[in-house]
């Protein structure tokens, strides 16, 4: 594990400042220096908040996105922002109808708002000794998916790339080259986010996604080659995991069903040290499939949900925490919320103060938990 066994996820709901700031800019009343001076003060605010809550690993919040995942894909020279017919759809909800298309040879580009992310990020986080900033990415697979949702997206792929290794190629390099620059950057915790493995897991969803029952063993296997080719000869240093979400949209949900499905393939096969799992309600099935974890590898326990503000209760958690310790050995566990809080900019249905109170539930909790881990 980390230094600590509590955890977060990584976005944070947007302060009204920061909503107020984006609105603005959108309407074009103020100028993007305008609006980028907002998101670095309240960056800052946040990460002075993160540390003094206890936080050993921080984060931007993802405030300078508007979605957790689209916004990374359009950094990407050959990506292009395009919109399609219907969003994604949630529980009840459906989502904004942007989207991500091929429109020519995918490559990183050095001027990524990622990597222009994490550098301010880093220069507030020098401040703080001992405190590691992340930086989360939506996975390659990710990409993939959402370049293949819809026929549109499906032909752009098949003109600039008829040869799918070649795609496999071309993605893996592009986020290799990300996480390089990440890396120069200071950066030494890389989070990959991925809704693909929560998706495969939940038939009647996936076939939602793509119009057709496509083969699963099939799409692990290109999922695992997606994000395995940018996985390939990073820094020894590089701490590298992957979140596996069933979507968190304005407190909403997409897909359900237990990892055993996608257990095997997912645990043993992608190249990343740790897993940050969703096991928040009943959607997310039980711990069983934890026993295809390695012995090299960690796992941290989504048990505190980010969608609502009642609390767990701590002996629950204790509980829970013992039950999945069966299948991963304590030492290898820790505790966070099963998602961020806003992954859009619309954020999930709390206040800032329910926010901090989760995580200030997580960080306590773990502290009884596995003592060693608190701080003097």
């Amino acid at each position: 594990m980390t230094a600590t066994h509590f955890d977060i996820v990584g976005s944070f709901l947007r302060p009204e400042r920061l909503k107020r700031a984006r609105a603005n800019r959108q309407a074009g009343n103020i100028s993007a220096q305008d609006l980028m001076d907002v998101e670095n003060q309240e960056i800052a605010d946040l990460v002075q908040k993160e540390v003094q809550v206890g936080l050993k690993i921080v984060t931007d919040g993802e405030f300078r996105r508007s979605y957790w995942h689209l916004d990374t894909f359009w950094g990407f020279d050959g990506i292009k922002h395009t919109h399609q017919e219907h969003g994604y759809q949630f529980h009840g909800v459906e989502t904004r109808n942007d989207s991500a298309q091929v429109e020519g040879k995918i490559k990183f580009n050095p001027n990524h708002p990622d990597l222009q992310a994490f550098r301010y990020l880093q220069s507030v986080v020098k401040n703080y000794p001992g405190i590691t900033a992340r930086q989360s990415i939506p996975s390659p697979a990710q990409l993939y998916a959402e370049l293949v949702r819809g026929p549109e997206n499906i032909a752009a792929v098949q003109k600039y790339y008829p040869n799918h290794q070649d795609l496999v190629h071309d993605i893996g390099t592009a986020y290799r080259d990300l996480i390089l620059a990440l890396y120069e950057a200071g950066c030494r915790d890389v989070k990959l986010d991925d809704c693909t493995w929560g998706m495969l897991a939940d038939h009647d969803f996936w076939k939602l996604m793509t119009d057709q029952a496509e083969d699963i063993e099939q799409l692990q296997q290109e999922y695992v080659a997606f994000n395995n080719a940018a996985l390939v000869d990073l820094p020894a240093d590089l701490r590298t995991s992957t979140h596996v979400c069933r979507g968190n949209y304005a407190s909403t949900w997409a897909a359900q069903g237990g990892y055993q499905p996608v257990a095997k393939t997912l645990f043993n096969e992608e190249n990343v040290e740790n897993y940050y799992l969703e096991f928040d309600d009943q959607r997310a099935g039980d711990f069983q499939p934890l026993a295809e974890v390695p012995a090299t590898k960690n796992v941290v326990l989504g048990l505190v949900t980010s969608k609502r503000p009642e609390l767990e209760k701590p002996e629950t958690l204790k509980e829970r925490v013992k039950e999945a310790s069966q299948y991963v050995n304590l030492d290898r566990l820790g505790l966070s919320t099963q998602c961020g809080f806003a992954s859009t900019e619309e954020g999930n249905h709390l206040t800032e103060a329910q926010q901090w109170d989760k995580i200030k539930l997580v960080i306590e909790t773990a502290n009884q938990i596995w003592p060693a881990t608190k701080e003097d």
